[in-house]
């Protein structure tokens, strides 16, 4: 567990967009036998999910959130230093996509810009490094961009991928001030990489004939090697060994106790599981937020969208919150901090 402390460092504000188009659960009857939707909803708590035109990309939606956060904050975007983009769907594979949005949103040509390329996991890592510089002197303020568009990844014959994934960009400003102190904690697992994994179309294995093949699992899936590929157990197996113990390490290293805690935002992975966790951690439900039922899992966009879609109108009291995110990789962090100073957007489309 790699602590890392930072001090009057914190989120200043938070945008999020998400595309127009609803795709609906109760529609997968063409995958999954009507009698068994209702009861696949209830147990990952997701009715319906929003999903991108086939021309727009995970940057498009962050640069929507970020116009909106900047119009909304009166904010100059000449006072951003560095501009960091996290997205497992990034628009090229060559060049970074975080220059690109630097010249679209009219950054200084000082601005430090690049991307970080992890998912479930991400804003909690893409968070602790933008702190990292905004507590430099010569930074002023960080804008962290995280979005995906995962229904591009996931194919629409995988009975375990199709019901969960959305689409989502998020703009999140980070800066200098009054906030108190921010406790990150990092983990990594690399031995489990196989289990969420999209296994062509990287340099490891090109793409190529055989890449674009379909095949189909003993439980019916029907997916190619360049769609996304999840073992909803391995996955389920490995959240219940590491996150409840990560939550109680990193209360243990902020001498607090679950009754000190204002809000536990989890990565919108599935409600079942997440409930789960709170169960062992004796976390009363009313203290976690969801936006689950409404977007599904948007990967590492889902915390910030949770944020944005959950907060606004609702729990007053922030000044203890923790965020944790576990996926891919396999990689997971949690993070206590202050949102009590943050100001929040409405939520909007594209």
């Amino acid at each position: 567990m790699a602590i890392i402390r930072f001090n009057n460092i914190g989120i200043e504000a938070v945008a999020a967009c998400v595309p127009k188009e609803v795709k609906s659960n109760y529609d997968l009857d063409y995958l999954i036998p009507k009698e068994e939707i209702t009861k696949v909803i209830d147990n990952v708590g997701i009715e319906e999910r929003r999903y991108a035109d086939a021309d727009v990309c995970s940057s498009d939606l962050c640069e929507k959130a970020t116009r909106k956060l900047l119009e909304d904050n009166d904010i100059d975007p000449s006072i951003v230093d560095a501009l960091i983009f996290v997205s497992q769907t990034s628009d090229y594979h060559q060049p970074a996509t975080a220059p690109l949005l630097q010249h679209k949103l009219g950054l200084g040509h000082g601005c430090i810009a690049f991307d970080i390329n992890l998912a479930c996991s991400g804003y909690v890592y893409g968070l602790a490094t933008a702190y990292a510089f905004a507590s430099q002197q010569g930074i002023r303020h960080v804008l962290l961009l995280v979005g995906e568009t995962m229904s591009k990844t996931v194919s629409q014959y995988d009975k375990v991928a199709t019901p969960l994934f959305g689409d989502a960009g998020t703009a999140t400003l980070i800066g200098k001030g009054d906030f108190g102190e921010a406790v990150f904690s990092l983990n990594t697992d690399g031995s489990g990489s196989d289990i969420i994994k999209m296994p062509y179309g990287g340099y490891r294995n090109p793409s190529c004939s055989e890449g674009f093949l379909n095949h189909m699992d003993s439980e019916g899936n029907i997916r190619n090697g360049e769609q996304f590929f999840m073992d909803g157990l391995d996955v389920f197996n490995f959240g219940m060994r590491v996150e409840p113990r990560d939550l109680k390490n990193l209360m243990k290293e902020c001498e607090i106790r679950v009754d000190d805690l204002d809000l536990l935002i989890y990565h919108q992975a599935n409600k079942f599981m997440t409930d789960f966790f709170s169960k062992r951690l004796k976390i009363p439900t009313d203290k976690t937020p969801y936006s689950l039922r409404k977007f599904g899992n948007t990967s590492s966009a889902s915390i910030p969208l949770t944020i944005v879609s959950e907060l606004q109108d609702k729990y007053p009291d922030r000044n203890k919150c923790i965020l944790t995110g576990f996926g891919a990789g396999l990689s997971w962090g949690s993070v206590l901090l202050n949102l009590s100073k943050s100001k929040v957007s409405e939520l909007i489309e594209y």
